[in-house]
């Protein structure tokens, strides 16, 4: 404990089915009451509702002849888990906590570079 300055100590409980979830991207803005509203999707390839094959005259599967949805090979789909919805002071902690984060990232990113792999030793 610190003698100067009075402490206070977070204690963090996890719910039972806490879960990791991995997001590549948010989608989201202000909403009308003035919070921040982020909704965190996965992006993916769509998958069929069905595909119809030829049936080959020895019986087995033969070439897709249709899928459901038409559109299936233009189609992304962006599916979301989960979001979030915070005050303005909670985002400006978030915006400065995530920085920090993505400096240290950077730092990390650049420690590796500077590790020689062993590839362009000669002896």
């Amino acid at each position: 404990m610190s003698q100067n300055k009075p402490e206070l100590k977070f204690k963090y409980i996890f719910d039972y089915g806490y879960n990791p979830v991995y997001v590549n991207g948010a989608h989201g803005g202000v909403s009308p009451r003035g919070e921040l509203v982020m909704n965190f999707y996965l992006e993916r390839m769509a998958l069929p509702e069905s595909i119809t094959h030829e049936i080959n005259p020895n019986g087995t599967i033969g070439n897709e002849v249709s899928a459901e949805p038409e559109d299936l090979k233009n189609s992304l789909v962006r599916f979301i888990e989960t979001g979030v919805v915070m005050n303005y002071h909670n985002a400006k902690e978030l915006l400065l906590w995530l920085g920090e984060r993505v400096h240290e990232m950077e730092a990390m990113e650049q420690a590796k570079t500077a590790i020689p792999t062993g590839k362009d030793v000669t002896h």
